[in-house]
């Protein structure tokens, strides 16, 4: 199972400062303001204070703060937290498995009337939910063994990032008053996401739908309610209906490689008109932006992201994550398998570290010297590529290294 931390973007809470009953100290402020640390018991009564007057009822927060305790294991994660170094490759021959594609065309047909209810309010197609209902907890098989209330109060009172689980605290005790969530009973992932879509509270209040119709949204142990709040939630995201997202396309020899990736202003129709094909043939989309993505290079797979990818983008802002998500809802809606191609050798970890530190010696902003194809990573890469003449499709190779 992939559980995300994608953390709700939020706006921030005025922050209130308490007396701390034990030692006498005054609770913290993070650099953000946001009220944080200190004595527990002093912090939870700044919570409750605040949702009342957000609104909640005194009884609610006292049920959902009541034996509140720190996770240890959960600050634990938070700092340990890492990013897996596969290329898409075997990251997708992993995650977008024939048993998980099975079962997701079982699920599709299980569910229909939920899915096709989801699509003509929301406007999702049925496979971009049920991929990321696959990749975030196996359809709902796996959503995480951590007290949701403990893992909100430990971060929210942690001062490294309170103002992103303040907020979402605040979420959970709408949750407890709306007899949606049983604090005591509720696990989920070590940042707090609930359910078999891994939603944060606060996202779950905005967006939740009671697809079952029992009046209650409950992500954890109802399946409709999962695929109508993650269609409600997708098309927030911005998602059109009846756009791709992401198409299998082949390659020429031959392209302005440094204009592959992000952000280059191209449509598909101008890659087209450069020898760039889709393996289905479909071309109707061709006015539509198209970012060309070689997740390994110029050899190895090949795909067209259209605006819709974006969503993938906000959902989980890691680039293996998100382009394995959305192959995956292509092959669940009917497309092949990719073609692999003959990529060229990656670096190995102690490679792309030594790597990145030669990058960031030239000025490049490659973010920790990590062994991460990152964002920045790639960047930089592309545009030692075009100084050296390489072909700048922002994949790393010996050559490169060598080079540098």
């Amino acid at each position: 199972m992939i559980l995300r931390s994608r953390l709700a973007t939020t706006a921030l809470f005025t922050a209130l400062t308490t007396l701390a009953t034990a030692g006498g100290a005054l609770a913290q402020q993070s650099a953000s303001g946001v009220a944080c640390g200190g004595d527990l018991a002093a912090f939870l009564q700044g919570v409750k204070a605040e949702a009342v007057a957000a609104g909640a009822s005194a009884s609610a927060a006292d049920q959902a703060l009541t034996g509140a305790q720190i996770d240890q294991k959960v600050l634990a994660r938070d700092r340990a937290q890492g990013v897996f170094k596969q290329t898409f490759t075997e990251f997708s021959s992993r995650t977008v498995s024939k048993g998980r594609l099975d079962q997701g065309k079982q699920k599709l047909q299980q569910y229909a009337d939920v899915f096709r209810r989801a699509e003509q309010e929301y406007g999702v197609a049925p496979g971009v939910i049920a991929a990321f209902w696959a990749m975030e907890t196996d359809f709902g098989a796996v959503q995480g063994d951590f007290n949701t209330r403990n893992a909100l109060v430990t971060l929210a009172h942690d001062c490294r990032r309170p103002e992103l689980f303040r907020p979402q605290l605040l979420a959970l005790i709408k949750m407890v008053e709306h007899g949606d969530l049983d604090p005591a009973t509720n696990t989920g992932a070590w940042a707090g996401e609930i359910g078999q879509v891994q939603m944060l509270p606060k996202d779950i209040v905005a967006f939740g739908v009671d697809g079952d119709g029992d009046g209650h949204v409950r992500l954890k142990t109802s399946s409709p309610d999962a695929i109508m709040t993650a269609a409600k939630f997708i098309q927030h995201l911005g998602f059109k209906q009846g756009q791709p997202w992401l198409q299998e396309v082949t390659v020429p020899e031959n392209l302005p490689w440094e204009k592959t990736g992000f952000d280059a202003g191209m449509k598909a129709g101008d890659w087209f008109k450069l020898g760039v094909k889709p393996r289905d043939g479909d071309t109707k989309f061709a006015d539509l932006e198209g970012e060309l993505l070689l997740p390994q290079g110029r050899k190895g797979p090949a795909f067209m992201a259209y605006p819709n990818f974006n969503i993938y983008l906000e959902w989980n802002k890691s680039f293996i994550y998100t382009t394995s998500a959305a192959y995956f809802a292509t092959r669940l809606m009917g497309a092949e398998a990719y073609l692999k191609g003959n990529p060229e050798q990656g670096l190995t970890d102690v490679q792309m570290k030594e790597l990145q530190t030669k990058l960031k010696a030239k000025g490049y902003d490659v973010g920790e010297i990590d062994g991460i194809l990152g964002g920045g990573t790639r960047d930089a890469v592309q545009k030692e590529q075009q100084k050296r003449n390489i072909p700048a499709d922002g994949w790393p190779t010996p050559e490169l290294l060598s080079a540098l």
